[in-house]
């Protein structure tokens, strides 16, 4: 049962002020694309929740228009990501309440995380939301130096370009004593615009999985699915407008927007915070990896 939207428990909020965002990038999409190791993305995002069961008829609509990513096989791509937050959950609330400004940090990993190590490259992401437009800066970096950073509180070496930004990181995680609070993990299909499209961003989530500890990679720790398994969320991104021929599709296929953010799903899932009324939930679908039949070894093929 939906429980009614709480207040967030008081929490001292120091003055603060956002780095000036580098200029605009493109969505890079996927790590092995990055030209180089700072990226900015201004972006209007719109999200839908829709039956798994569209998501091979939808996904050919997009290869009509648009071109897949070049970095996604046939099968996708896995991303996982590390939230960190303080310890009233300052960056949950802010997202419930509907800031116009609000933010996260984050430490995000494309591919397998069981072959992780201290050498593998991952970003450090700042997601902010200024009124209607999302902002995504990041760095790349060894793991080993993202976690000395965003848990260690301690500044590591970095290429021209990045000092400004990974000093925004620091200053977060130490003065308001952030800690890794929830993982998200799953599997993405993604498409980019061409021609007149081009700035058009669209990618479909499925077996959307979250955990509230061992939050290291590699770990071999278990998952509970935090999107009900018959539920994927399609996510569409555009930098100025989303083309007309795409509302179209939507309205046709009565496709709902929804207000959803994985890692408040991870967090709600997990009992961290209340249910909100924006939680998407189906118990009878919310099992962990034992509970459909997976155990841990067997659980790597898909992690």
């Amino acid at each position: 049962m939906l429980r009614r939207l709480r207040r967030r428990p008081v929490e001292s909020r120091s003055a603060e002020t956002s780095a000036a965002s580098p200029p605009l990038d493109g969505d890079a999409g996927h790590r092995l694309r990055a030209p180089s190791k700072l990226h900015a993305f201004n972006r209007y995002e719109i999200k839908y929740l829709i039956d798994v069961g569209q998501v091979d008829e939808l996904r050919e609509e997009m290869e009509r228009r648009m071109e897949r990513d070049r970095y996604c096989p046939d099968e996708g791509y896995k991303i996982w990501s590390v939230y960190y937050d303080t310890r009233r959950l300052r960056f949950y609330w802010e997202k419930i309440e509907g800031l116009k400004f609000r933010r996260k940090l984050r430490i995000r990993h494309y591919g397998d995380r069981f072959a992780a190590t201290g050498e593998t490259p991952v970003f450090v992401e700042i997601k902010q939301r200024v009124n209607r437009v999302t902002q995504k800066r990041r760095v790349r970096l060894p793991y080993a130096d993202a976690l000395r950073l965003c848990d260690g509180r301690q500044m590591v070496e970095y290429e021209p370009g990045q000092r400004g930004f990974l000093e925004e990181v620091l200053d977060l995680v130490s003065r308001l004593e952030l800690h890794s609070t929830a993982m998200t993990g799953y599997t993405r299909h993604a498409y980019v615009g061409r021609d007149a499209d081009a700035g058009l961003r669209v990618t479909f989530d499925r077996r959307v999985r979250g955990r509230d500890r061992d939050f290291h990679l590699s770990a071999d720790a278990e998952n509970r699915l935090i999107v009900p398994a018959r539920k994927a969320i399609m996510e569409v991104k555009a930098n100025e407008r989303v083309p007309y021929w795409f509302t179209d599709l939507a309205a046709a296929r009565n496709l709902q927007v929804v207000r959803v953010s994985k890692y408040c799903q991870s967090v709600e899932a997990y009992g961290l915070a209340p249910r909100s009324i924006f939680h998407i939930s189906d118990l009878s679908d919310l099992s962990d990896d034992h509970a459909l039949g997976r155990d841990r070894s067997s659980a790597r093929t898909e992690a």
